[in-house]
């Protein structure tokens, strides 16, 4: 008899939304992931949750209508990880005229059942806050709603509930080989340890790993229609003061995204690439960070260049190949295969998909399972991730609430940890009397006290878990704080 009902295999949103998912239908669940939870793609993200305004010229209505319904559902599920954010959009002369970016924004406003987010409106950029970073006097714009999330939490929230309704989680941990039958024999490189499982059905989640996984451990022959795609961001230091977000059109037709980041930084992204190579190394190319800058520089008063950049990153997007020929073209629509020979245990493999639409594409991964598992009724539309249980528009008040509780917390300090935990934010805190209590202090607001809950009960084991998925305070961080705060995170897996 198998130990699961369902293998999956990758730690990113996919695979963490289809595992909280099934948990919460009654199957027993194991996902294993190679490295950390959202150690790949899905920490890459331009940490945008949008129904993806630029598809609407490609045609993609299905996807931008579903992506702008979810949009709703996950304000309301994680309203401490995604926040509504207003972006400014001024037409460019020569490229997309301001009628097709009006009419496509009205499309935009009415096709995914709007309720919560403020409408498009017109907004004068001649004078005002909005218009004074621009390097030339637009005389208008157009303002519209999206959200913005912290991608990485959202996984790694995802994997925690679904850890608290009985799956089991268990990171680098890397499955190495396969034997199919009536169940899954999955081969496990445990840090060096060899160690087996078996499951009824295998789900595929590797992302950009996929084609490796089918011919390393699937040993899969045949061609893999999955098409990669490399998008890089850079991070430099504030170029605005306000609090929304701009997206620029470059002169090649790409649309670019300038979002004010955790206070003092902007984040500017991404570009679109074809990729081959390790999905493991991958990182921006100067051509790449050069090119953002380019377009940065076409539309910001404040000049940057390379050197000003803080931070860049960049992920591997595993596209469904629907023969286009420009990234930029490729569907972002996901596709389920469901493999299942006749006597043969059955396998799911997951083609592409948005951060946007993880929680549907889980839902309809657990429904083309429902013969073969006994599933029960879809529950997470309406279900809170773990701290998210408040009002959409309450994050304020449980910041408040939360000083209010504890005063030795600063409002900066206060408002991250809501932002990063919402109601949870007292397992953490709670019995501290004073910033003390929460023991050392490694930089930035971060204490031991936190480090200690992200390593008991959020799967962080190395300092680059906690500085830059778990949270993004590696921005703030010197070298010294690192090997201290590493030091720590030794002591305490030592028993200290």
């Amino acid at each position: 008899m198998a130990d699961f009902d369902l293998a999956i295999v990758g730690g990113g949103i996919n695979g963490t939304g289809i595992a909280r998912d099934a948990a919460g239908r009654g199957l027993s669940v194991l996902l294993v992931e190679q490295n950390d939870l959202a150690s790949g793609t899905s920490s890459a993200s331009t940490k945008l949750i949008h129904g993806g305004l630029r598809y609407l010229e490609h045609g993609w209505l299905r996807l931008v209508r579903e992506a702008l319904i979810e949009r709703e559902v996950m304000l309301r599920m994680a309203p401490h990880l995604i926040r509504p954010m207003r972006f400014v959009l001024p037409p460019e002369p020569g490229l997309r005229p301001a009628w097709m970016l009006r009419l496509g924004l009205f499309v935009y406003d009415h096709l995914g059942g709007r309720k919560l987010l403020p409408a498009t409106r017109t907004v004068a950029l001649a004078d005002g806050p909005l218009g004074a970073p621009l390097k030339r006097p637009f005389d208008h714009g157009f303002e519209y709603s999206d959200c913005v999330a912290d991608d990485a939490r959202l996984v790694v929230l995802n994997a925690l509930d679904a850890a608290e309704r009985g799956a089991v989680i268990r990171t680098r941990t890397r499955c190495i080989a396969v034997d199919r039958g009536k169940d899954w024999r999955l081969i496990l490189d445990v840090r060096g340890r060899r160690d087996i499982a078996n499951a009824r059905i295998l789900i595929n989640a590797t992302g950009p790993w996929i084609k490796a996984f089918a011919a390393d451990v699937l040993r899969e022959s045949g061609p893999v229609p999955a098409r990669l795609d490399k998008g890089s961001h850079i991070v430099v230091r504030r170029l605005f003061e306000h609090d929304r977000g701009y997206v620029f059109q470059a002169r090649d037709g790409r649309i670019i995204f300038a979002l004010p980041f955790h206070d003092a930084f902007t984040l500017i992204g991404t570009t679109d690439h074809g990729f081959a190579g390790d999905p493991g190394t991958v990182a921006p190319g100067a051509d790449e960070i050069a090119y953002l800058c380019e377009v940065a520089n076409q539309y910001f008063r404040t000049r940057i260049n390379p050197a000003d950049v803080v931070w860049s990153f960049a992920g591997v997007r595993s596209l469904f190949d629907d023969g286009s020929k420009r990234a930029q073209d490729v569907t972002r629509d996901y596709v389920l295969a469901l493999d299942e020979p006749p006597g043969l245990a059955p396998m799911l493999t997951v083609y592409g998909g948005k951060i946007t639409t993880y929680r549907r594409l889980a839902e309809h991964a657990l429904d083309r399972l429902a013969h073969a598992a006994k599933v029960g009724p879809a529950w997470t539309a309406k279900a809170h991730l773990p701290g998210g249980d408040f009002p959409c528009d309450g994050l304020d008040a449980l910041v408040t609430t939360t000083r209010c509780a504890h005063p030795f917390l600063g409002a900066a300090h206060a408002q991250r940890l809501v932002r990063a935990y919402g109601t949870r934010v007292d397992r953490i805190i709670a019995g501290a009397r004073s910033l003390d209590d929460l023991g050392p202090r490694f930089g930035a607001d971060l204490t031991g006290a936190e480090v200690r809950y992200l390593m008991a009960r959020e799967w962080a084991v190395t300092e680059d878990d906690v500085l830059w998925r778990r949270s993004k305070l590696g921005l703030h961080f010197t070298l010294e704080e690192r090997e201290r705060l590493a030091r720590f995170m030794a002591s305490v897996v030592g028993g200290g």
